[in-house]
């Protein structure tokens, strides 16, 4: 059976949608079966595969709604085992509706455990708020990565997340956890972005990952060609960084090959590409 993660930070441009896309992307490509779930109303990871909202039947809107099956819903990308539940403007003004519903938080939850066993990851973009879309992504997921700035305000957006975590952790999603907490964007160059990240290391050991994902150029541009980045050019930092990021998650060492070594941690002497 699959595992249930939810990309989620209340502060919005952070890269929840990027990582989304692209970690998903990488680990298609290492043959694992991937959906994600777009419950951001922006639908921005909807766009970044390359799928025209206008030609879209079903969406998150109509599963968490109920008025569809999940499965009806499911598309499945060009990009090799890939799918998605896309994202419209419907969804915008879901919050209002949903709060007349039963079971309101539960209803993602509902829908994904009768397609859970047929993925190895589930990614649900949770939308830059903690609202009730947001709470539905927590109570159906089985942990959490956490995409954020190396910047001092992100600490009180992170701060308020761990609380909400709590909440739904006591209430409704007993083993809900941070699987991980994803520095984006980030410059090694600056002294504030180490210190932020040793100030989080302090307070969630264990839990940041060791890779950072690098400002890089071909990452911002790749969502305008509905690609992932390791389609649009596999040997941008911005690629290799992702690809990090899966061995990562799939528990592997972080390694690449040497001729790809560019520095993914270090960034002092490396001009972005």
């Amino acid at each position: 059976m699959g595992k249930i993660i939810a990309v989620a930070n209340q502060k919005g441009g952070v890269g929840k949608s990027t990582t989304v896309v692209n970690l998903s992307a990488y680990l298609g490509s290492r043959g694992k079966n991937v959906l994600c779930v777009d419950s951001d109303p922006q639908g921005n990871t909807t766009t970044a595969f390359g799928i025209k909202k206008k030609s879209v039947s079903a969406s998150t809107y109509d599963v968490i709604t109920g008025k569809k099956r999940i499965q009806d819903a499911i598309i499945k990308t060009e990009f090799e085992n890939v799918s998605i539940i896309p994202a419209t403007e419907d969804l915008a003004g879901s919050e209002i509706e949903l709060a007349s519903y039963d079971n309101r938080v539960n209803r993602l939850k509902m829908q994904l455990l009768t397609c859970k066993q047929d993925y190895d990851y589930i990614f649900i973009d949770c939308p830059p708020a903690l609202g009730t879309i947001t709470i539905n992504g927590l109570v159906a997921c089985d942990g959490i990565i956490v995409p954020m700035l190396a910047e001092f305000f992100a600490l009180e957006g992170l701060s308020q997340l761990v609380n909400t975590i709590k909440i739904v952790k006591s209430n409704y999603n007993p083993a809900l956890d941070i699987e991980g907490i994803l520095f984006t964007m980030f410059d090694g160059r600056l002294n504030v972005a180490n210190d932020v990240v040793e100030e989080v290391k302090k307070f969630f050991p264990d839990k940041v990952f060791e890779t950072k994902i690098p400002r890089n150029v071909r990452i911002s541009e790749a969502p305008s060609y509905g690609k992932p980045v390791m389609y649009y050019d596999k040997n941008s930092k911005g690629s290799e960084a992702y690809e990090l990021l899966g061995h990562e998650i799939l528990g592997e060492p972080l390694e690449l090959p040497k001729k790809k070594r560019r520095g993914i941690f270090t960034f002092k002497k490396n001009k972005e590409e």
